[in-house]
């Protein structure tokens, strides 16, 4: 009889140590879409600004066609690419965010459009938000690594292969120019 007693002990001890495992792997999956949906809040921000943007450049820039063409078609791809997961999202993302940097570089040129209130007024607003995404980013990766590392570590990795918690992509760059520090010549 005591021998049952033990027996159902250990059971229901392993039971909770399982049920454990199993709700910080929940726990942090949720941090991780969390963090995931902080970034689309200002991704999608960052979207609704670029219009703007362009227009305002249109009228001081005519000739940088290509250019805000450009931008446009990258900010239609992203906007495309939300709901194709993380990994398309994040590619997608990291376009744009490299055609507004060519955009802003291009029109340190233009000396009207650099004291127009709205142009200035918009791009303020596009530093605020490229630096919100960053931290936010930023977020997601420690987060996701926390998640990812959890799902790894023995024994919850037994959990976490038993109930479908799969690693999540680190937000990363992709493109090696982007590694590569801004040349400044004067």
């Amino acid at each position: 009889m005591i021998g049952l007693w033990i027996a159902l002990g250990v059971v229901v001890l392993l039971a909770l140590i399982v049920a454990g495992m199993y709700n910080g792997l929940v726990v942090l999956r949720k941090q991780v879409d969390n963090a995931w949906a902080q970034i689309d809040v200002q991704l999608k921000r960052r979207h609704d600004l670029i219009p703007n943007l362009v227009e305002t450049v249109k009228g001081y820039a005519g000739h940088e066609k290509t250019l805000l063409e450009n931008v446009t078609k990258a900010r239609a791809r992203a906007m495309d690419a939300r709901s194709q997961g993380p990994g398309e999202q994040i590619q997608a993302e990291t376009a744009l965010g490299g055609a507004l940097r060519g955009l802003m570089v291009q029109m340190e040129a233009y000396p009207d459009l650099k004291a127009n209130q709205n142009f200035l007024a918009l791009q303020e607003e596009l530093s605020s938000t490229e630096n919100k995404i960053s931290f936010a980013r930023q977020h997601y990766n420690d987060i996701t690594t926390n998640y990812n590392t959890s799902t790894e570590l023995f024994p919850r990795n037994i959990i976490a292969g038993m109930f479908g918690f799969t690693p999540r992509k680190l937000w990363e760059i992709e493109d090696a120019a982007e590694r590569q520090a801004p040349q400044v010549k004067f």
